[in-house]
């Protein structure tokens, strides 16, 4: 017993050494980095700043370049929202579909779900598709692309979690006169939550901290988002303000982490919930 004990305190001892290592410590080297001045940041040591000046370069991050990062902000909060709306409301429908109706397209369906989670995105033809409907450049257009790259997961998740769902709550249902809207939005949709949960979470983490697509279908100063800031401080004559960058990604970093602070548990319920049932 006492050895049974003893092996379990190792173990959580270990697991914890290892989060502070591969979470604090890196979350520390930002938070002091960004304390620091131009000169001593330049130097990326990890130790304590002689003077701190975290505010200030807070200040000058958040003003520099007529509030890009403010802009770059309300860009991201509206691609993220309005992408993750449309993932989840359409991963939900097609789950809830490939879930209940069996048909002989379900096969084929799923065959492109799962090409949409291993095919790599084409940059060239995306833009040239984006270019014919006049999309290329335009917030729109990266929410549709946002939201395309991640239906294929949020599908998966649906797909499994509504197999949970007793098929005789859609009878009782439909014998009290629900018609297939009303019995999608009122009865399976609310059972739906710990998913949905999830879904929103890990997608909106995922379009809020995207760079690659954000660079490459809507570039220009004006549709910044928060990551293209940092374009600002590593490269060309600002290379050398790791202070800055710092700061930067800093603040980039707090939203993503307030997220999955507060949700961290409802984001393993939506993900092992079907695994567990279905």
């Amino acid at each position: 017993m006492r050895r049974t004990q003893l092996r379990r305190w190792i173990v959580g001892a270990v697991a914890i050494a290892v989060s502070v290592l591969v979470f604090l410590v890196p979350f520390a080297f930002i938070l002091i980095t960004a304390s620091k001045t131009t000169q001593g940041a330049s130097l990326l040591g990890f130790s304590l700043p002689d003077k701190w000046v975290l505010w200030d370069n807070i200040v000058t991050v958040l003003s520099d370049r007529n509030g890009l990062l403010v802009r770059a902000f309300v860009n991201s909060i509206v691609l993220t929202v309005a992408s993750v709306t449309i993932m989840v409301v359409l991963s939900a429908m097609v789950g809830y579909i490939l879930s209940r109706r069996q048909s002989r397209w379900n096969g084929v369906i799923t065959f492109f779900v799962l090409a949409g989670l291993i095919v790599p995105p084409a940059v060239v033809p995306t833009i040239w598709v984006l270019q014919r409907l006049g999309l290329f450049k335009t917030l729109p257009g990266l929410v549709l692309i946002e939201a395309t790259f991640g239906l294929s997961f949020c599908i998966l998740l649906f797909r499994a979690f509504v197999a949970t769902i007793p098929r005789e709550l859609d009878e009782a249902a439909v014998i009290d006169g629900a018609g297939p809207i009303r019995l999608f939005f009122r009865v399976v949709l609310p059972l739906l939550k710990p998913v949905i949960v999830t879904s929103i979470v890990v997608q909106s983490v995922a379009v809020f901290n995207d760079f690659a697509n954000p660079l490459y279908f809507l570039p220009g100063d004006q549709n910044a988002t928060v990551q293209l800031t940092l374009y600002n401080y590593a490269g060309g004559m600002a290379a050398n303000q790791y202070n800055l960058l710092f700061a930067d990604i800093l603040l980039i970093t707090i939203p993503p982490l307030i997220m999955y602070i507060f949700f961290n548990r409802q984001i393993v319920a939506g993900m092992t919930s079907g695994a567990v049932k279905g």
